[in-house]
């Protein structure tokens, strides 16, 4: 596809046009080890190769009809990146710090398309990472074929009326023990990657306690829902998983009978590291494209760019995103040393990370004007540039734990729980 550039009569080749990576510039990495620079030249090779090209099509795709994206999950497959996260006996690339070379690969991929990101986050980080805590022989069953590509993971803890709140209050799905397993019972709603994976890690009521389960969606009972339609994120296929009376063999319990909470929380808290750095992704592109047009779109007598005003804004979110990616790989960094919890960083990252894809979005829309508002323009179908980041964005705010439940971590962090509740 090629358009003319308005600003300054050059013929674009839309498909191979990316924006200069300013990151590049202004970011200097001193917390990486330099096993993760590698990661990250590699990844960001596969995603402009193979997630760029398609990256369009996936954030305007319909979500019922073909939504999911197969065809970039077996190019992160092919490339090996599902490899990143994992030890070397289920055939992961057995990093030294895999959380930290997991978070980047997030970063990287949410350049292109948030959707792909979080289809890699729910595969990898939540449902790879919980299954990663089974048995050997649930990791060789289970994960290994995740590491591989060869099969797709979900992970289900949210309910109709349960996300943020997974107390046992709150988690109405119920896990029945028997003479030969246990049997199921229940609802889970936006589940990621629902529609065509192979299992499901559910979060289940056992008494009065917490537990997790491997759950092959072809089991007798298992009935995966009509995907939903979202404002965003078109590629990151959600819809729920009903679970009817669904008997599961004794060795579907993962981990300790009452150990589920304990392992859906760090496993989230895993996963909101990758929010995290999902959202710097996001928001270096958008800022990436911004700084780019505000440079070349001439107006009122100069470039945008010569105007105080944008000058100052794109200061303070430069700020802001050097601040997100420091915080993010400071969470990553404690929870590879083994801290299980690094709090109060993933809260932190969490809610930074969050805020300024969302802020730097919004702000690329404005610096766009009406194409930034736009899809695609009637005239020669070209692309909106910076449109999804706006749509894509909001999400992070809300999952894996709302921004308001991260700031009330990080005021236990401050006041205590004997205060804060």
């Amino acid at each position: 596809m090629h358009a003319v550039d308005a600003d300054t009569d050059i013929d674009i080749d839309i498909d191979t046009y990316d924006p200069p990576r300013i990151a590049d510039r202004l970011y200097h990495d001193l917390l990486s080890p330099p096993e993760i620079a590698q990661v990250r030249r590699r990844v960001r090779r596969v995603a402009a190769d193979t997630i760029a090209p398609i990256a369009s099509r996936i954030a305007r795709g319909d979500e019922r009809i073909d939504g999911f994206p197969r065809d970039a999950f077996d190019s992160l497959a092919s490339a090996g990146v599902f490899r990143i996260p994992f030890a070397g006996d289920v055939g992961g690339d057995d990093l030294t710090h895999r959380a930290t070379a997991t978070a980047v690969a997030v970063e990287e991929l949410a350049y292109y398309s948030n959707s792909v990101a979080a289809i890699f986050d729910v595969h990898c980080i939540l449902a790879g990472n919980a299954v990663n805590q089974g048995t050997d022989a649930q990791r060789q069953r289970w994960l290994a074929p995740v590491v591989a590509g060869e099969i797709v993971g979900s992970f289900a803890t949210s309910e109709p009326g349960a996300s943020s709140d997974l107390s046992p209050a709150a988690v109405t799905t119920e896990a029945t023990r028997t003479a030969t397993g246990w049997v199921l019972h229940g609802r889970k709603r936006w589940i990621t990657n629902s529609a065509v994976a192979s299992f499901v890690v559910v979060l289940a009521r056992t008494g009065t306690r917490l537990s997790t389960f491997i759950v092959p969606t072809d089991t007798p009972g298992v009935t995966i829902g009509t995907p939903d339609r979202k404002l965003g994120n078109k590629g990151q296929i959600t819809a729920d998983v009903i679970l009817d009376r669904v008997h599961l063999d004794a060795d579907a319990l993962l981990g300790e009978e009452g150990g589920g909470l304990k392992i859906a929380l760090q496993t989230l808290t895993y996963g909101r590291i990758g929010i995290a750095a999902a959202g710097v992704g996001m928001a270096q592109a958008a800022f990436d494209h911004t700084a780019q047009h505000l440079a070349r779109r001439h107006a009122f007598g100069g470039p945008l760019a010569g105007k105080q005003h944008w000058q100052f804004l794109m200061a303070d979110r430069a700020t802001a995103i050097e601040s997100a990616r420091d915080l993010y790989l400071k969470a990553a960094l404690r929870l590879d040393s083994g801290v299980a919890f690094p709090e109060p960083e993933a809260a932190m990252a969490k809610l930074r990370g969050t805020e300024i894809s969302v802020d730097m979005a919004r702000d690329a829309v404005q610096a766009f004007g009406g194409l930034g508002f736009t899809q695609s323009l009637g005239a020669d179908d070209t692309d909106g540039p910076v449109e999804a980041f706006y749509r894509d964005s909001k999400i992070g705010e809300i999952y894996e734990g709302a921004n308001e439940v991260q700031k009330w971590v990080l005021a236990r962090q401050i006041f205590g729980r004997e205060i804060t509740g």
